[in-house]
C-alpha cells in the first residue's frame, strides 16, 4: 500500500527494496515505523526467495532520526512503556544488523540519529555526494546507546566519541573517510551506482554470503550479546524519562536552545 509508513517490494531476482515512507516528516521514525521495520526485517530474513535487501527513503531525505514529538509523548509514559519502545527500536536495528541476507543502504539528503544506525547496520552503503549525516541524540538530551554497537563497528569508537558527543553534521566525503559510507555518487545516480554492487551480490552463493557475513562479524566481535543488548535497551529507555531529555525535546518543540546551553 502506498500509504504504508514502510514499503517493501521484491523483484523477480529476489532483490527486496524497503522504502521508508513518511516523507512529510523526512521519514522520522515512530511506533508505527518501528513495528513495520521489525515485521519486514523478520519476514525478509526468513524468506528463501529474498537474496538482497535494499533500504532507501522517499522524499527529500533518507531518514531524519526519531520523531521527536513522539519521543516526547513516550517520555511522559511509565517505565514499562518506555522499555517496550526501546526494546522494539533496538530489536529492529539488531534484526537488520544480524540479517543473514546482504543489505545495501542508498542514502540521499539527510541521514540523522537513527538513520545513521540504519546505515551502520547495513553491509554496503552508497550515498549521494550531497548527503549529510549526524548522530544527534545528545542534542535533545538523549543518548544513541542502542546504535552504538553498529556505529562502533562501522566507524570506530574514536570517531563515535566525537560525533555522538558534538552532534555535528558531517558531509558525505567525511562519511566516506570515516567508513560509514563505501561509495559516493552524483545526485540522482543511486540506482546506477548500486546496480553493479547488487549484481555482484546476486552472483555470490547465498549460503556462502550468510556464512561469511556471520563469521566476519563473530571474528570482529561485532555481534551483540543478549546481556549487552538488554543493558543498552535499559539505559536507552531510562534516559528518555529524565528531566534533561524532557527539556531537550521541549526545546525542539519550542524551537529554542535547551536550558543547559550557556547564553
Amino acid at each position: 500500500m502506498s500509504n504504508a509508513v514502510v514499503l517493501c517490494e521484491t523483484d523477480r531476482r529476489g532483490v527486496a527494496t524497503v522504502t521508508l515512507n513518511r516523507p512529510e516528516v523526512n521519514n522520522a521514525y515512530n511506533a508505527e515505523v518501528v513495528q513495520a521495520l521489525l515485521d519486514i526485517f523478520t519476514g525478509l530474513a526468513a524468506d528463501p526467495a529474498v537474496r538482497v535487501v535494499v533500504i532507501r527513503g522517499n522524499g527529500r531525505h533518507f531518514q531524519a532520526g526519531a520523531d521527536l514529538k513522539w519521543l516526547q509523548e513516550i517520555g511522559r509514559m511509565d517505565a514499562e512503556a518506555n522499555r517496550a519502545t526501546s526494546l522494539k527500536t533496538a530489536g529492529a536495528m539488531r534484526g537488520l544488523n544480524e540479517m543473514s541476507k546482504p543489505t545495501v543502504a542508498l542514502v540521499h539528503g539527510a541521514c540523522v540519529g537513527g538513520g545513521t544506525g540504519i546505515v551502520a547496520s547495513c553491509d554496503i552503503v552508497i550515498a549521494e555526494r550531497s548527503a549529510t549525516f549526524a548522530i544527534s541524540e545528545a542534542r535533545w538530551g538523549m543518548a544513541a546507546t542502542i546504535i552504538f554497537p553498529q556505529l562502533n563497528a562501522a566507524i570506530g569508537i574514536r570517531q563515535v566519541r566525537r560525533y555522538a558527543l558534538t552532534c555535528e553534521r558531517f558531509d558525505a566525503e567525511r562519511a566516506l573517510s570515516l567508513g560509514l559510507v563505501h561509495e559516493l555518487c552524483a545526485p540522482g545516480q543511486l540506482d546506477a551506482a548500486a546496480a553493479p554492487v547488487i549484481d555482484g551480490l546476486l552472483k555470490a552463493a547465498p549460503d556462502a554470503i550468510a556464512l561469511g557475513k556471520r563469521s566476519a562479524m563473530l571474528s570482529a566481535g561485532a555481534l551483540t550479546s543478549d546481556a549487552e543488548f538488554a543493558r543498552l535497551v535499559s539505559e536507552h529507555a531510562l534516559k528518555r524519562q529524565t528531566p534533561e531529555a524532557a527539556e531537550g525535546l521541549q526545546s525542539f518543540v519550542e524551537k529554542r536552545d535547551p536550558g543547559w546551553y550557556p547564553r
